[in-house]
C-alpha cells in the first residue's frame, strides 16, 4: 500500500507540473508549440531539435523532436506534422499531431502586410512509466510488479500568431487543450493524474543594424496551475542573415549561450549550451542542444524581394 501510494503522489507531482518539453533555442521551432505559425514562411521547413539536459545525472531528460511544416500554393492556409519524445527518469512521453492553419491579411502593403493566422492540431500522446527504473522499499510491490505502465490519450493545440513577413511576431497557444485524464492500471476506476493545460505567449522582433547586422530579442511566456509563472528570454545578434550568437535566460533554471549558421537560406544549424542556475549545477556538467532547420523550397516572396535587390 506505501508503495503505491509512493507511486500515486509521484505521479501527481510530475503531471501538474511544466508537462511540455522545453528548448533554449525556441525560437527556432515556433511551430512545435503554436500551429497557426504553419504557413507564415514561404516555403516548407523541417526542423529537429535534440536536447540532453543536466548531463552527468543519471537519466536525465531526453527530449527529441522532428516537425514540417509550410504555407498552401495561394498562401491562405498553412499545413504541419510534428512527433517527439520526452524521457524523464522513468517516464517517457510520445506525441504526435497534424495541423491546419488559415491566414488572414490585416491590410493590404503587398510583402510587408500584417496578417492574422489561427492554427489548430490533434493527434495521441502515450505517456509511458517504466516500474523497473522506481525502487521501492517492497519490490515485489504487485503494482510495479507488471513493469511498463502506459496510458493513451488524444490531445490537441490551439494558437493565433500576428506576424509581418519574419520582421516580428507575437503569439499564444493552449497545449494540452482537452485535458485529458491519464490511466495507468487496468484496475483503475479515477485518475489523479491529467494533461493540464498550458498557457504559452511569445514575440519577436528583428531590429536591423546597417545592412550587415540584425538583433533580435525573443520572449516565451509558459504557464500551467499550480506551477509557478516561467519566462524565457533571450537575444541574438546576426551577422548577414548568415551567422548569429546570443543567449537566453530561463527563470529558475538556467542561464544558455548559443550560436548557429544558415547555408545559403536552406539549411540551419544552431547549438546551445545551458548554465544551470539551481543546486543541481553540483551535480551536472549542463545542457546541450542541437537544432538542424532544411528550408526544401523558397516561395515568391522572397524571389521577389532577391530580383529587386538584384535591379
Amino acid at each position: 500500500m506505501k508503495s503505491l501510494l509512493v507511486i500515486l503522489v509521484f505521479m501527481c507531482g510530475m503531471v501538474k507540473a511544466q508537462q511540455l518539453p522545453q528548448y533554449s533555442q525556441f525560437m527556432f521551432n515556433q511551430y512545435a508549440f503554436n500551429p497557426a505559425f504553419a504557413g507564415s514562411l514561404p516555403y516548407y521547413d523541417v526542423r529537429s531539435n535534440n536536447r540532453y539536459q543536466w548531463v552527468g545525472i543519471t537519466d536525465a531528460p531526453r527530449t527529441y523532436t522532428v516537425s514540417v511544416s509550410g504555407p498552401s500554393k495561394n498562401r491562405k492556409m498553412g499545413y504541419g506534422g510534428f512527433v517527439y519524445t520526452d524521457i524523464v527518469g522513468p517516464t517517457r512521453r510520445i506525441g504526435a499531431q497534424a495541423s491546419y492553419a488559415y491566414h488572414l491579411k490585416l491590410n493590404d502593403n503587398g510583402d510587408e502586410s500584417i496578417k492574422l493566422s489561427m492554427g489548430l492540431s490533434a493527434g495521441v500522446l502515450q505517456w509511458l512509466v517504466d516500474g523497473s527504473k522506481i525502487r521501492l522499499k517492497n519490490p515485489a510491490d504487485a503494482v510495479i510488479s507488471e513493469g511498463l505502465q502506459s496510458s493513451t490519450v488524444f490531445d490537441a493545440k490551439f494558437g493565433i500568431y500576428l506576424y509581418q513577413n519574419d520582421k516580428w511576431h507575437f503569439g499564444a497557444a493552449i497545449p494540452n487543450l482537452l485535458g485529458n485524464k491519464l490511466y495507468f492500471f487496468n484496475y483503475q476506476t479515477s485518475a489523479l493524474s491529467r494533461l493540464e493545460r498550458h498557457f504559452l505567449v511569445h514575440g519577436a522582433y528583428k531590429f536591423d543594424l546597417g545592412e550587415d547586422f540584425q538583433v533580435e530579442p525573443n520572449l516565451l511566456v509558459k504557464y500551467v496551475t499550480p506551477a509557478p509563472l516561467k519566462l524565457d528570454a533571450g537575444v541574438r545578434a546576426i551577422y548577414k542573415k548568415a551567422v548569429w550568437i546570443g543567449g537566453s535566460f530561463r527563470t529558475n533554471d538556467a542561464w544558455s549561450a548559443m550560436i548557429g549558421y544558415n547555408h545559403k537560406g536552406s539549411l540551419e544549424i544552431g547549438y546551445s549550451y545551458d548554465f544551470t542556475t539551481t543546486n543541481l549545477r553540483n551535480y551536472s556538467t549542463g545542457t546541450h542542444e542541437l537544432m538542424l532547420g532544411i528550408k526544401f523550397t523558397e516561395g515568391s516572396v522572397y524571389k521577389s524581394k532577391e530580383k529587386a535587390m538584384m535591379e
